[in-house]
């Protein structure tokens, strides 16, 4: 009997050194990475200078072209993250401003997002690789339910997002295969044009957004310019009177969600192609910068 369980007590502690193993070599591949997504992009990342940079989920990364900025002389990059929620966004800009960016302007889509205050597991697991490497990563998490299996277990974090941060994403990152997402200044084009778009805003409701609330004191603290809108939606959509509920609750807030209205700038009633990308970038950079 005794033999079994010593034989047991080997296998367990093989099996825990693997994974401790496993758990730093992964780590290593994202500590080492800036090309594969916009997460590793600014985490490995040192100062940086902007005048504009734009922060939302896809209705910014969709929306918001750098070069049209960019040829009127604004220094710009879209750090909109398409699935994304505004809780990865507050994190994903405090990094920014712990590596000292030097930022004049902060654009941040707020519309759709602000009816919930709850992460993006796609886009939370992108940060999991550095919460034993920062504080501010490991201190923004830890209200998680899975923080402590996160922290003290090695490898469950890459295990629990095997799809994120797994055996397959961590090949591409160390391969360092091209990632689209970091060309065209961060903005993400959409060609197609929508056909038969409905869409229905039935049951959002804004609310008090602690991630919002976050970013707007890290603008206020840093003395960055906060310009926070609303971006487009076709025009067959249910209960547009929502985007009125958001600028009721934040009065700060710009109307830009009816800019374009024809469906043939759409690419799905939620996002522009380029052509509707192009004219609301246009729009939002007269109106603001004048």
């Amino acid at each position: 009997m005794k033999h079994f369980i010593l034989f047991v007590v080997k296998i367990l502690g093989l099996l825990f050194l693997l994974l401790c193993l496993l758990d730093i070599g992964f780590t290593q591949v994202y500590l080492n990475d800036n090309k594969h997504n916009k997460t590793n992009f600014v985490y490995n990342s040192e100062r940086k200078e902007y005048d504009i940079i734009f922060l939302g989920s896809s209705r910014a990364n969709n929306h918001f072209i750098p070069s049209v900025f960019e040829k009127k002389g604004f220094k710009t990059y879209n750090y909109g993250m398409s699935g994304s929620h505004l809780y990865e966004t507050a994190l994903l800009f405090e990094l920014m401003v712990e590596r000292k960016y030097k930022i004049k302007t902060v654009i941040i889509q707020i519309d759709l997002n602000i009816c919930a205050d709850n992460p993006s597991p796609k886009y939370l697991a992108q940060f999991l690789p550095f919460i034993h490497d920062s504080k501010t990563v490991a201190n923004y998490l830890k209200t998680q339910p899975d923080f402590n299996l996160w922290f003290y277990i090695p490898f469950y974090r890459y295990m629990e997002y095997g799809t994120a941060i797994g055996f397959r994403e961590t090949w591409d990152t160390w391969t360092e295969k091209p990632n689209v997402l970091l060309q065209n200044g961060g903005y993400y084009p959409l060609k197609s044009r929508g056909k038969n778009m409905k869409n229905s805003l039935n049951g959002l409701k804004p609310i008090r957004n602690v991630s919002y609330e976050k970013i707007k004191a890290l603008c206020k603290k840093n003395k960055i310019q906060l310009i926070a809108l609303t971006t487009p939606i076709c025009e067959n959509t249910l209960n547009r009177a929502y985007f009125e509920q958001v600028t009721k609750l934040y009065p700060e807030i710009i109307r830009f969600d009816t800019v374009v209205n024809d469906d043939k700038y759409f690419s799905t009633c939620g996002h522009l192609n380029v052509e509707g990308a192009t004219i609301l970038s246009k729009k939002v950079l007269k109106d603001i910068f004048k």
